[in-house]
């Protein structure tokens, strides 16, 4: 791995597997309930000169990182929701890089740790009520053309806050 591609993956890149097993789902929920107080620990030692700071050359701030790990939760968390009430439904992708530039992504980051927490307490409540029929249920992404079942998005969003951990560990200089 090059520097480049362990500055943007420093958790590793994620790779779908067909299902997981009921043990893994639990884990990758708990994986998911954990990150909020992992970031509020974090950001809590950043100055807001690291607040300004790249992760990396030509990445986003890490205040941008802060305020866009709930834009994507509240996205994944609407993604469960449209596949538990809607026949393999196809979700709203939407531009995260503009949405890293809209004004509150200049905001104190103690709002999107607020939305962060409230946030995953609702979505992990849901997640854990999940059936092993329900997570063997759909959505379809406009934009990478695949069907991701319930399984595998909450894999997924298991790396992604882990993944952003990752970039704010690097601006406060422990990765």
């Amino acid at each position: 791995m090059n520097n480049d591609e362990q500055l943007r993956y420093p958790t590793g890149r994620f790779t779908a597997r067909d299902s997981y097993a009921p043990e893994e789902v639990k884990a990758n929920i708990s994986r998911i309930e954990a990150v909020p107080a992992k970031i509020e620990a974090l950001v809590s030692t950043l100055t807001p000169q690291q607040l300004a700071t790249p992760y990396r050359p030509g990445g986003w701030t890490a205040l941008q990182v802060i305020h866009h790990i709930p834009d994507s939760h509240m996205n994944a968390y609407i993604r469960v929701k449209w596949s538990l009430t809607e026949d393999t439904p196809t979700i709203k992708a939407y531009d995260e890089t503009t949405w890293a530039l809209t004004p509150e992504t200049r905001a104190d980051p103690s709002i999107s740790i607020a939305l962060l927490k409230a946030l995953h307490i609702k979505w992990v409540t849901l997640l854990k009520g999940l059936t092993k029929e329900d997570l063997e249920k759909k959505f379809f992404h406009p934009d990478s053309k695949k069907y991701i079942r319930l399984d595998q998005a909450i894999a997924s969003y298991a790396w992604h806050g882990e993944h952003h951990l990752g970039h704010l560990k690097i601006v406060a200089g422990q990765l």
